[in-house]
């Protein structure tokens, strides 16, 4: 199967998974806020927060395992490929006991840190093992065939369990939380799909990697990028919980943390559409870049940096102007705090745009394997965000751990726009700048009109009706200002598109 091949199955789906993680994650807050209120959901979307720093006990293993399976999985080198698989499962092992000591610990300090009048300490406690216990199964059962199946771009067969599972445990949800279950029988319950995720990727695995051999001798030298990986997964978990984080030491507020939480959904949902179209493209690169193919790199970096930045253009404008009424639709009805925050808004919608301005770059530096190049830039990005967010969440609240969020991405938005060049594609820096411009040039023009018609729709297809006409709109906007100024880019893609449909 060749690289588009794999791309396009990769796509749908992802397609479909990111349709019904977005679904799934519009529908589980609302029954949280409407079945048990905001600090019951406050205070899950903080555990699962702090749940996921402790993923960083893996150590960029995930990633150091897939870069290191890029060269022989194209050489069809079976004695490597079960060399890096071994040494994984061995380090997964390793990890999956250090992970659950810390969720463990981390029960008994939460519970007591944390007082609500709607559960007891040892409710919280439990809470807190319940929601972790997803770790666990995933260092020991699956995450040896998780970084397989990603570095041989196929990435579907994760996405289609992994629906399964979603699926299933919606269902759980919204039939226990309706009955208003207590919520930590209800996150007990609600685990058990994941055994059948677990089971339908080991079955695939055995059947179409009839070689794999977990007894050959560990190839553990092949694994060393892990450490210098560890940086750019600690940016990511910096990046995504830090302001959670911070609001739960410094305001102690679960329904401050339940509002940023619900104005994430937006934003999950945008990067779940953006993912999409990313899906599967780092282990693409990587096989390009291993194999040593510049020119080819050059070409389809061009064409998917242009591709990506007119998607997050259109996107991103939809969202500036649909992201409040969504708000207002999602929370009516609940009357224990004031969720219409447009300022909170807009600062979201921004700093999920300079978040995803870099994802091109981005991808190409984990495809390239450059962690350890990329350490003190990824360090300083985590340092900005925690840096400001403390300094002003005390005085300004939820402002400011979007503030420091934003001044975290625009870092390393101008720092990217000067490494993957020079290190990596060897292009020029100003078509990139060029193209970054025009998002915000596009978007603001997209979005000035919005400033003087009202948009009040009264449900979710009226919202939807808005949302596609808006879309309809900012989509040739988008593509006039791309043939005045990137006419030959604009031109390859859709050569690409119809290549691709064709086959």
């Amino acid at each position: 199967m060749d690289r588009t091949k794999k791309f396009f199955y990769n796509s749908i789906s992802a397609i479909f998974y990111q349709i019904i993680l977005m679904i799934v994650g519009i529908i589980i807050p609302r029954i949280m806020l409407k079945y048990y209120g905001s600090e019951i959901n406050g205070l899950v979307s903080s555990i699962t927060q702090f749940v996921s720093y402790f993923y960083l006990v893996e150590a960029g293993l995930s990633a150091a395992a897939v870069y290191a399976l890029y060269k022989p999985l194209a050489d069809k080198d079976n004695n490597s490929i079960n060399a890096v698989v071994s040494a994984a499962r061995k380090f997964y092992i390793q990890t999956g006991y250090v992970f659950t000591l810390l969720v463990l610990v981390f029960a008994i300090f939460y519970s007591f840190y944390i007082k609500t009048p709607f559960l007891s300490p040892i409710n919280i406690g439990f809470l807190v093992i319940i929601l972790g216990a997803n770790g666990v199964i995933d260092f020991f059962a699956l995450s040896k065939y998780r970084v397989l199946l990603t570095a041989d771009q196929k990435n579907y067969i994760i996405s289609l369990s992994s629906v399964v599972y979603l699926l299933l445990n919606t269902f759980i949800i919204i039939i226990l939380g309706t009955e208003q279950v207590n919520i930590v029988l209800l996150k007990l319950v609600a685990i058990l799909p994941i055994f059948l995720k677990s089971f339908m990727i080991m079955i695939y695995a055995k059947h179409n990697y009839k070689y794999l051999d977990h007894k050959v001798a560990p190839n553990t030298k092949a694994l060393d990028k892990r450490w210098d990986a560890l940086y750019l997964q600690i940016l990511g978990v910096i990046q995504s919980g830090a302001p959670i984080i911070i609001l739960t030491f410094v305001t102690k507020d679960l329904k401050l943390i339940s509002l940023y939480s619900i104005y994430n959904i937006v934003l999950a949902g945008v990067n779940g559409i953006l993912n999409i179209f990313q899906s599967g493209l780092p282990a693409s690169f990587g096989e390009i870049i291993a194999k040593g193919e510049k020119k080819t790199l050059q070409r389809s970096y061009n064409e998917f940096e242009f591709f990506y930045y007119s998607l997050i253009t259109v996107i991103y404008s939809i969202t500036f102007v649909m992201i409040m009424p969504f708000i207002k639709i999602y929370t009516s009805g609940i009357t224990d705090f004031n969720y219409n925050m447009p300022i909170v808004g807009f600062l979201f919608v921004l700093n999920g745009l300079l978040y995803n301005l870099k994802t091109p770059q981005g991808m190409l530096v984990i495809s390239a394997g450059m962690y350890k190049e990329t350490r003190v830039q990824s360090t300083m990005q985590g340092i900005l965000i925690v840096l400001f967010g403390l300094i002003l969440t005390p005085f300004i609240g939820i402002y400011g751990v979007l503030i420091g969020a934003i001044i975290s991405n625009l870092y390393r938005d101008i720092d990217l726009l000067f490494f993957v060049p020079k290190k990596i594609t060897g292009l020029t820096i100003i078509n990139t700048l060029k193209r970054m411009l025009r998002v915000f040039i596009t978007s603001l023009i997209i979005c000035l009109p919005f400033l003087y018609i009202n948009i009040d729709p009264s449900g979710y297809i009226e919202w939807i009706l808005y949302a596609s006409v808006i879309g309809v709109y900012s989509v040739i906007v988008m593509l006039i200002i791309s043939f005045i100024f990137d006419r030959k880019a604009l031109m390859d893609i859709i050569k690409r598109i119809i290549r691709m449909v064709k086959r």
